[in-house]
């Protein structure tokens, strides 16, 4: 970074994070008082935004863009929702006293690379212990309790007994008028880690209750070395689409047809390999690995030869056999592909001939 003041801060996760020697996410930066002011005074520096109810600012200095924002106070008139500002330019230790965990509310100054720790961070982070600043925390926020979970399977660390108290006393009297799209983002970047001793809390701890209440055990099936081996995005959906209502989450259209398709993937009993692959192969494959909690035996055969299987003719052969081009190719391909599920090491010289078989019969 290019600039350092005396009050100006590295704040929160990036202390972290060089403290535990891990990559960080993000840079957060705050400046003890007003920021926008500061903005304006550092020299050759443009401000690309600025955002005055919350005193942050956005500028570009040297080619580099640069997020900072003021220290400020905020209260929680509306529970379970975003806080206001209550005062823009307060001290530093009124900043960190709003933020989740003690591990997430230290500061480094960027002048002289002292930490200021008026929680008990650094030590919290010695015992492996994840704490809340106030009892009121999880009342406040309580997607704080995901994003709890969220550090504690990170970083191996384990809720301090008292906060573990508030936890479960929060979960025995969810208030559910809460920002569901905040809610929605930390289980996306809890369960996006693919981490199922991730899951076994969230199910176990009765974390999941602030999505559905309704009661829900752990699959049997560990599914994540599936996302692992042969899915790149939407980890998250496949395991919180396993509740029994998330209809309060605000879902894309592409997240409701994976879990939409799942739940009809339930109903469904399968006599052969043939209609495993012909049903498989129309649903998202997130939604084929959350079936895994139903049959992991048919999923894996799928995933592990079936799904791979294909009929090696196309059109261009069937013309060059003397067949018009019409609806009846569908059908014969499909014919075909249901031979090689008893035969899969079928030639394409092979495949011409049964296809020619099957049109002598029409």
């Amino acid at each position: 970074m290019n600039i350092k003041d005396k009050n100006l801060y590295y704040i929160g996760g990036v202390v972290r994070d060089e403290i535990l020697q891990v990559p960080s996410f993000d840079i957060d930066l705050t400046y003890n008082g007003n920021a926008l002011e500061f903005a304006k005074s550092i020299d050759d520096a443009e401000i690309l935004q600025i955002n005055e109810p919350f005193g942050t600012v956005r500028i570009k200095l040297n080619g580099e863009e640069i997020d900072i924002a003021s220290t400020r106070a905020e209260s929680y008139p509306n529970k379970g929702h975003l806080p206001i500002v209550d005062r823009i330019g307060c001290t530093l230790k009124e900043d960190v006293l709003r933020r989740d965990f003690t591990i997430n509310a230290m500061a480094k100054s960027t002048l002289t690379g002292e930490i200021t720790d008026y929680t008990g961070g650094l030590e919290d982070i010695k015992n492996k212990t994840l704490r809340v600043l106030h009892d009121e925390s999880f009342i406040d926020d309580p997607t704080r309790i995901v994003r709890g979970l969220k550090f504690a399977i990170r970083f191996g660390f384990e809720l301090d007994e008292h906060t573990k108290w508030l936890q479960d006393d929060y979960l025995l009297n969810i208030n559910y008028d809460m920002s569901y799209k905040r809610l929605k983002k930390e289980l996306i970047e809890t369960f996006n880690l693919n981490r199922w001793d991730a899951f076994v809390r969230f199910i176990n701890q009765d974390i999941y209750k602030l999505v559905a209440p309704k009661k829900f055990e752990l699959p049997k099936y560990n599914f994540s070395f599936l996302i692992d081996k042969f899915l790149n995005k939407n980890t998250w959906i496949i395991y919180i689409g396993l509740l029994p209502d998330i209809s309060n989450l605000p879902l894309t259209k592409e997240e409701k047809q994976i879990v939409e398709e799942f739940v009809k993937l339930k109903n469904l009993k399968f006599s052969n390999d043939y209609e495993i692959y012909k049903i498989f192969k129309t649903v998202p494959l997130e939604s084929v690995i959350m079936y895994s909690t139903k049959n992991h035996e048919i999923v894996e055969k799928y995933l592990n030869g079936i799904k791979d299987i294909e009929v090696l003719i196309d059109g261009n052969d069937l013309k060059s056999i003397g067949i018009t081009p019409s609806p009846k190719y569908r059908e014969c391909f499909d014919y075909i592909l249901e031979q090689k599920f008893s035969n899969p090491k079928l030639t394409k010289n092979e495949e011409i001939e049964i296809a020619k078989e099957f049109f002598k019969a029409y």
